[in-house]
C-alpha cells in the first residue's frame, strides 16, 4: 500500500496542479470583464477537448514502457519514448490546423460577438502550445512509467508559478510590456508549456546519464509496427476520454436551457467534483504504472493486488469527498457564491455528486489498472454505453419530462457512472485472476 501510495501521491497532487492552471487564469483575466472571462472559458472548452484527446493517444506509453522497465529493458523504454515523441510531432500538425479554423464556428454557434472575437483570438495563440504540451505529456508518461513521480508533480505547481508571473507581465501590462488581454493569457500559456516540456526533458536526462547509451538512444527512425502499437493502446483511451468529456459538455448544454441559476449551480457544483475526480485521476495514472511493471516482472499476482489497492486508495478518498459534500456544502459553495438562490440549487447537486464519488472513483482507478495490461477498448465501449445510451437519455428525460431541471441531468449521469462502475470494477476482477491463472 506504501508502495502505491508512493506512486499515487506526486501524480494526484500533479493532477490538481494542472487544474489550478485554468483557474489561476480565470481569476487574473476577471478584471477586464465578463466577456474576456467567457472568452477564455470558450477558448479553453475548445481546445482542451482536443487537446485532451491527443494528449490521451499517448496514454499508451504508461503500458509499453511500464512493462519494458517492470522487466529491465530499458533500451526499449527509450524505444517507446522515441515512438511517443513521433506520435506527438505527428499529431500536432493536424490539431494546429483545427484551432485556426475553429474562430468562425464560434460566430455559427451563435457565441455572442464581444466573446467569439476574444475567444477566436485566444485559441489561435494557445494553439502555438500545442506541441509542448503534447511533448511534456510523452514525458511525463515515461518518467511515471519508469517510477520517477515527483519531478511530474515538482514542473507542474513551479508551472503555475511561470503561468501567474507571465499572466502579470501580459494581461494588463506590467514593467513596460503591452496590455495584451486574453491574448496575453495565453501567451503566458504558452510559456509555460514549454517550461514544462523542456524541465521535464531536463529531469529525463539526469535520470537517463548513467546509462550505457543515455538519451542518445532516442536519436532513431520512427518504428511503424511500435507507433501502431502505441496507437492501439491510446486510441481507445484517448476515444474514452473524449466520451467522458463529451457526455459531461452535453449536460453542460442541456443545463443551458435551463434558468441562469440552474445553470451556474450546475457549473459550480461540476467543478467541485471535477477538482475531487483529479486525485482518483492521479491514482489511476498510477495504478497503471504499478500493474505495467508488475506484469513486466512477471508478477501477475503483485499486479492483481496493487490495482485492488489503488481501487482502495481511490474510494477511501472519494468516500472523504462525499463527506464534506453531505456535511458542508455551503461552506464549498461559498468559495465560489454568495448568490441564496445558486446555493440552495448547488446544495442538492453536492448531495447527489456525494452518491456518485465513490463509483467516479472506482471507474477512474479501474481504467488505470486495466490499461496497466493493455486493455482501454472496454472501458471506452463502457463509457460511451453507461454516458451515451443510459445516462444522457436518462438525464434529458428527468429533466425536461419529468420536470426534475438540473437534477434530472445529475441524477442520469449518477446512474451512468455507479453502471461504468460496477462493470470496470467487475472486468479487473476477472481480468486480473484470468493473468494470475494462466502466468
Amino acid at each position: 500500500m506504501r508502495r502505491v501510495a508512493a506512486l499515487a501521491a506526486p501524480v494526484a497532487l500533479a493532477e490538481l496542479g494542472w487544474m489550478a492552471m485554468t483557474t489561476v487564469d480565470t481569476i487574473m483575466i476577471a478584471p477586464l470583464g465578463p466577456a474576456a472571462i467567457g472568452a477564455i472559458g470558450v477558448g479553453n472548452s475548445a481546445f482542451y477537448t482536443l487537446a485532451i484527446f491527443g494528449m490521451g493517444l499517448l496514454l499508451g506509453l504508461d503500458t509499453l514502457v511500464a512493462q519494458s522497465h517492470g522487466a529491465g529493458d530499458k533500451a526499449d523504454t527509450h524505444h517507446s519514448l522515441a515512438q511517443g515523441v513521433y506520435s506527438a510531432c505527428f499529431i500536432t500538425a493536424p490539431l494546429m490546423v483545427i484551432f485556426q479554423y475553429m474562430p468562425p464556428v464560434f460566430a455559427l454557434l451563435g457565441i455572442h460577438p464581444e466573446v467569439s472575437r476574444p475567444a477566436g483570438l485566444f485559441v489561435r495563440t494557445l494553439s502555438l502550445s500545442t506541441l509542448p504540451l503534447l511533448l511534456y505529456g510523452a514525458f511525463r508518461r515515461y518518467l511515471q512509467a519508469i517510477g520517477h513521480v515527483r519531478p511530474v508533480m515538482f514542473v507542474l505547481i513551479s508551472a503555475n508559478l511561470i503561468n501567474w508571473w507571465f499572466n502579470w507581465l501580459l494581461i494588463q501590462g506590467h514593467w513596460g510590456f503591452p496590455a495584451l488581454g486574453v491574448v496575453g493569457s495565453a501567451l503566458s500559456t504558452c510559456l509555460a508549456r514549454v517550461y514544462m516540456a523542456g524541465l521535464l526533458l531536463g529531469f529525463i536526462w539526469w535520470f537517463e546519464r548513467g546509462s550505457e547509451a543515455g538519451l542518445r538512444s532516442l536519436i532513431r527512425p520512427p518504428d511503424a509496427k511500435r507507433l501502431l502499437r502505441l496507437m492501439g493502446i491510446g486510441l481507445p483511451a484517448a476515444g474514452q476520454i473524449l466520451l467522458e468529456i463529451g457526455a459531461f459538455g452535453a449536460a453542460a448544454m442541456m443545463a443551458g436551457r435551463l434558468e441562469p441559476v440552474a445553470l451556474a449551480a450546475h457549473q459550480i457544483a461540476l467543478n467541485c467534483a471535477a477538482l475531487s475526480f483529479m486525485v482518483p485521476l492521479g491514482i489511476s495514472s498510477a495504478a497503471a504504472v504499478a500493474v505495467g511493471q508488475a506484469i513486466g516482472r512477471g508478477e501477475p499476482d503483485v499486479a492483481r493486488s496493487d490495482g485492488f489497492i489503488a481501487i482502495g486508495l481511490g474510494c477511501a478518498f472519494m468516500s472523504c469527498a462525499a463527506v464534506a459534500f453531505v456535511t458542508i456544502p455551503e461552506r464549498i459553495l461559498q468559495w465560489y457564491t454568495r448568490d441564496a438562490d445558486v446555493l440552495r440549487v448547488g446544495v442538492s447537486l453536492l448531495a447527489i455528486a456525494a452518491v456518485f464519488q465513490l463509483f467516479d472513483g472506482i471507474q477512474a482507478v479501474a481504467t488505470g489498472t486495466l490499461r496497466g495490461v493493455g486493455n482501454t477498448r472496454l472501458p471506452m465501449l463502457v463509457n460511451f454505453a453507461g454516458y451515451w445510451i443510459f445516462g444522457l437519455p436518462l438525464g434529458y428525460v428527468w429533466c425536461f419530462h419529468y420536470g426534475y431541471g438540473v437534477r434530472g441531468l445529475w441524477w442520469g449521469l449518477t446512474v451512468a457512472l455507479i453502471g461504468i462502475a460496477l462493470v470496470l470494477l467487475n472486468s479487473w476482477r476477472v481480468h486480473s485472476r484470468e493473468l494470475a491463472r494462466y502466468a
